[in-house]
């Protein structure tokens, strides 16, 4: 598995996740929960940006980010500034971590017990890392159009950016 291939999803999906909240009309609108939906989109970024700084930057990569987990899902108001900023450090953990400038063994086991319960591979858990990311981007997605009513795209999970991704010719 090259990890440029997971490396640029997730910086891809993190950058959708801003472009998202950036869409949102104001900052209240970014902690309403419809009825029925458990996480605002606030809270799911949170979560994200937690998530990615701790698999990737704090257990791959040695950066030394304390996770605050309950804090993820239970701050209410945060300001859109500091979310894009906590997104920006993921971006950066990702980036630093899977650019190819330090060994990762995507057949090893992952050094954390993941779930409190489960041991798996490395690159099992990336791709792991990558879906959950794009499933959530997915949900916030929909809470900014319900928020809006604007069903428009903000550009969500372009094949473009994907590493391998080479742009042909129209077929004349």
């Amino acid at each position: 598995m090259e990890l440029r291939w997971i490396e640029r999803i997730m910086v891809r999906d993190l950058e959708t996740v801003k472009r998202e909240l950036a869409a949102f009309p104001d900052e209240a609108s970014i902690w309403v929960a419809p009825p029925g939906v458990t996480n605002a989109a606030g809270t799911l970024a949170l979560h994200l940006a937690g998530n990615i700084r701790h698999f990737i930057g704090a257990r791959l990569g040695g950066s030394g980010y304390v996770r605050n987990r309950d804090r993820e899902f239970a701050a209410r108001g945060v300001p859109r500034a500091e979310i894009m900023a906590d997104l920006d450090e993921a971006i950066a953990a990702v980036n630093r971590t899977l650019d190819g400038s330090r060994p990762i063994d995507c057949t090893a086991e992952f050094p954390e017990t993941v779930g409190g319960k489960f041991r798996v591979t490395t690159g099992d858990w990336l791709v792991h890392l990558a879906t959950h990311l794009t499933f959530h981007l997915g949900q916030i997605d929909y809470l900014r159009r319900l928020a809006t009513g604007d069903p428009k795209t903000v550009g969500t999970v372009g094949i473009a950016d994907l590493a391998s991704a080479v742009r042909q010719a129209d077929p004349a």
